[in-house]
């Protein structure tokens, strides 16, 4: 399962917080590729239990490593957790920033299709990433939701809000739509098609795509939608 491909990426965030005293210095000590194994493993249970039902034990026997060692790693079961919440969340938010001044530049019509076929693909390489965000989404649990999945929604938000004003700057969209409903709805609109690829029975409920309905197809025919409705109207 591949789940974060660099690890490099995270070392910063690992080292803060061993300073905000989330995770030992034992752990940070790690060598990388022991620390990525035990991450996957961590979410590999939390995808199989839910976040809040993970067994410390269960994750050791994943990891290949004692429950005595997880614990000079994490002070105990929901530090293991807050820990993989909050590194997930940084590591997520540092990747949509990266994207952000791209996504921003391009003419709306394609940013938008980038925005969501590329978040469908970056999904899908995330895999066990994607699933651990979609499991914390969906469960509904009110802490979560605080910590993990709010602030990637908003992070998610802020760009397509970009990209609107972009887009109004540069003549694509008229001045005066309603820019913050215009922004929640496509991000409503995004996060439908999107979550429907990684979570099949969402899927069964949308009916986004089949074997006879490609999402791409879909995702082109959103853009189209939304770029009638907010494109600036002909002179009669």
């Amino acid at each position: 399962m591949d789940i974060i491909s660099d690890i490099t990426k995270i070392n910063t965030h690992i080292l803060q917080m061993e300073k905000d005293g989330i995770v030992t210095r034992t752990f940070r000590r790690l060598d990388p590729e022991r620390q990525h194994t035990i991450l996957i493993a961590i979410l590999e249970e939390a995808i199989s239990k839910g976040p809040k039902s993970i067994n410390i034990k269960e994750v050791a026997n994943r990891a290949g490593v004692s429950v005595g060692s997880l614990y000079t790693y994490f002070h105990n079961r929901d530090g293991l957790l807050d820990f993989t919440v909050e590194l997930c969340a940084r590591w997520m938010n540092d990747t949509l920033t990266e994207y952000r001044p791209y996504l921003t530049a391009m003419p709306l019509r394609e940013g938008l299709t980038a925005y969501i076929a590329g978040g469908v693909e970056w999904g899908q390489l995330q895999s066990g990433l994607t699933q651990f965000f979609l499991k914390a989404a969906f469960h509904g649990d009110p802490e979560l939701g605080e910590k993990f999945v709010r602030p990637i929604a908003e992070t998610l938000l802020g760009i397509v809000r970009e990209m609107l004003r972009e887009a109004i700057n540069r003549g694509e969209v008229r001045e005066e739509i309603d820019l913050e409903a215009t922004t929640r709805l496509i991000h409503a609109l995004t996060i439908s098609l999107g979550d429907t690829q990684m979570l099949p029975y969402l899927n069964n409920y949308f009916q986004a795509s089949d074997e006879g309905m490609a999402i791409d197809r879909m995702i082109g025919v959103m853009v189209d939608m939304v770029m009638e409705g907010i494109a600036p109207r002909k002179a009669n």
